[in-house]
């Protein structure tokens, strides 16, 4: 029998209550069912470790678990879907199929629907999908096809042409996939029948990649202006190419002053690009610039933003602003006005901000907005209940009375120019296709990427997580291996010898990390995959070329001049292996302390952040 100590008993004395589950299959009777996502079940073998390695769990370990998230919803097969959209993912909410985009259970649907206001009361309300990405971080898995998204992106791209010529395509896609696998498929998915007026590539999440030599950021546009003309994309069509951090906002001022120079208030905009490329997270930076209406904010509700990949299901839009020769000036000269700043002239607030952001990113952008709408009170009063369900409570109406959500009138948007998000399109071969939801939280790096510099000679492994491996077959002399990859995934040395029992050994268990799960998790998992390397050195100071090992990160390796390396490089089966050359970072192998004694690992240094179109130490930062 298991027993509770006295911490455990006193936490849930003081729980709130969860509503009645029955699980699938219990016996029919006359109290309330109620569906439990099979995916929150704990696994038997799961729950009885958990509880056995309770009590020698670390505190610190015990406090940063995530908690166990109940969820229960009663669908109601009877209610027609809404024609309202989730203001999270743009799924039509629904309470008929659990498992289907859009679901909310159908108290919740029903509190938020049967009122004065009809379907109209679940504008602004967010599935349930949503709300537990945004509260808990946890997914629920949909019964969607892959193909889906690329057909939700097609149709929307086909559409009738509005103001009388094509939109713009904002192609946003990862750095740190490069080369981007859907860049050369976009012409095809496009196809000939889409009359797009111009294309504009960003390459997202800049802010991860450290500075690994002066003037690194041009060349990483030139690699992807390369990696464009390489994909077909040139001529005409193609704009610009442009480089930002959706998240920590670099570059992104910059981004909607080319935007609103060349494009103006010509067309409508759509976002594209593959899932976790950050295309919610940039649809939600230009919801809060100069870039939409000035309403646009407090009417529009922000796409919800999660590492699980295919987050956003369907079109999400807000109203771009007409940008006007008086609204030009006025936002050139706050932007001069904010160039002139220096730390001191910061706001507690905004240096608290800035500071949180540089701790996650090496570069950091200010974006402010000049075009702000004059509210007259401060004071919000809202309810709960009416922007989100509760799971643990029961649905309810408020008793006080309900302020009516605001929107726009008629005139405003008439003749408006929209911004789209549009559901991100699934990489195919790609690693994050195996994981779990946990996994994927591990793999997708969040806060600036430390580089991690290994020194080893012919004969030794290095292995990246359970994900990856490079094995030094061949050299003359030792050469540098540099890990370019999330800083919660592991790497470990080892000989040839013994790597092939320490993947056996470890694989599924905490040594390597991900996968995690043990035996059991390892049966469903892919074996790796070896593939035959040859490289040829050209300093030791520069990089020769990447190891790509899927979205997982890529090993950078450098060697001596003219020294001849036969590597031999593992990946999970059916996911991408690329040498890129040249590489991202030649120079990342500089960016290290000391050696640590007695091993084959460099003390890891991090970079600086900066800041731009910030004055520091009475200098402008210029970055080229």
């Amino acid at each position: 029998m298991l027993r509770l100590g006295p911490a455990l008993l006193a936490r849930l004395a003081r729980a709130r209550p969860c509503a009645p589950v029955r699980r699938r299959g219990a016996a029919a009777s006359g109290e309330e069912e109620r569906f439990v996502f099979p995916e929150y079940e704990p696994e038997p073998s799961e729950a009885t470790a958990a509880a056995s390695c309770r009590e020698r769990e670390p505190r610190r370990e015990r406090r940063e678990r995530a908690p166990v998230v109940a969820v229960a919803g009663r669908p109601d097969s009877s209610v027609p879907p809404s024609g309202v959209s989730c203001s999270g993912c743009g799924a039509e909410l629904q309470c008929r199929d659990g498992v289907a985009p859009g679901f909310l259970p159908a108290e919740k649907y029903r509190s938020l629907s049967e009122g004065p206001a009809g379907a109209a009361g679940l504008r602004g309300a967010v599935c349930q999908r949503c709300w537990l990405l945004a509260h808990h971080g946890r997914a629920l898995r949909l019964k969607l096809p892959p193909e889906q998204h690329r057909l939700v992106v097609s149709a929307a791209l086909r559409r009738p042409l509005r103001h009388g010529r094509g939109p713009l395509l904002l192609y946003l896609l990862d750095l740190l996939e490069l080369p981007d696998p859907l860049l050369p498929q976009l012409p095809a998915l496009l196809g000939p029948d889409v009359p797009a007026a111009g294309l504009l590539v960003v390459g997202n999440k800049v802010d991860l990649l450290p500075a690994d030599s002066p003037g690194h950021l041009g060349r990483l546009r030139q690699r992807l202006a390369a990696a464009c003309a390489q994909a077909g994309l040139r001529g005409a069509p193609l704009v610009d190419v442009r480089l930002v951090s959706a998240k920590t906002g670099f570059g992104m001022e910059g981004l909607v002053s080319r935007l609103q120079r060349s494009w103006k208030c010509a067309g409508d905009v759509y976002l594209l690009g593959a899932t976790n490329s950050g295309k919610s997270t940039l649809f939600n930076a230009l919801l809060s610039s100069d870039y939409c209406k000035s309403r646009a904010p407090d009417i529009i509700d922000r796409a919800t933003v999660s590492p699980w990949p295919g987050t956003t299901l369907n079109l999400l839009k807000f109203p771009i602003i007409n940008p006007t020769c008086d609204r030009i000036f006025r936002r050139q000269e706050r932007l001069k006005e904010e160039a002139r700043k220096t730390d001191d002239q910061l706001s507690t607030e905004e240096k608290k901000y800035l500071n949180h952001l540089k701790k996650q990113g090496y570069f950091v952008g200010r974006v402010g907005r000049t075009f702000q709408r004059q509210k007259s009170s401060t004071v919000v009063d809202f309810d709960p209940d009416m922007l989100s369900y509760s799971i643990d409570e029961d649905p309810r109406h408020s008793s006080g009375k309900c302020e009516e959500r605001e929107e726009f009138t008629y005139n405003e948007v008439k003749d408006a120019r929209w911004c789209f998000d549009t559901p991100g399109i699934v990489k195919e071969n790609c690693v994050l296709n195996l994981l779990t939801e946990k996994e994927v939280k591990l793999v997708l790096p969040t806060h600036a990427i430390v580089p991690r510099t290994f020194i080893l000679k012919p004969g030794m492994v290095l292995f990246l997580a359970a994900l990856g491996r490079v094995d030094y077959l061949e050299g003359e002399k030792p050469a540098w291996f540099s890990v370019v990859a999330s800083n919660l995934l592991p790497v470990r040395i080892a000989t040839l010898g013994n790597a092939d029992a320490i993947y056996e050994e470890h694989a599924g268990q905490e040594f390597l990390k991900v996968p995690m799960g043990g035996e059991e998790r390892m049966k469903d998992f892919p074996p790796l995959v070896p593939q035959d390397i040859t490289l040829k050195g050209i300093g030791t100071s520069e990089a020769v070329a990447d190891i790509k090992l899927s979205s997982a990160g890529w090993v950078a390796v450098t060697a001596h001049a003219e020294e001849n390396l036969l590597l031999r490089a593992y990946a999970p089966k059916g996911t991408a292996l690329v040498v890129r050359d040249p590489p991202l970072l030649p120079y990342i192998s500089t960016i290290r302390g000391a050696r640590i004694a007695g091993t084959a690992a460099y003390r890891t240094k991090k970079p600086p952040s900066l800041v731009e179109n910030l004055k520091t130490a009475g200098k402008r930062e210029h970055f080229s």
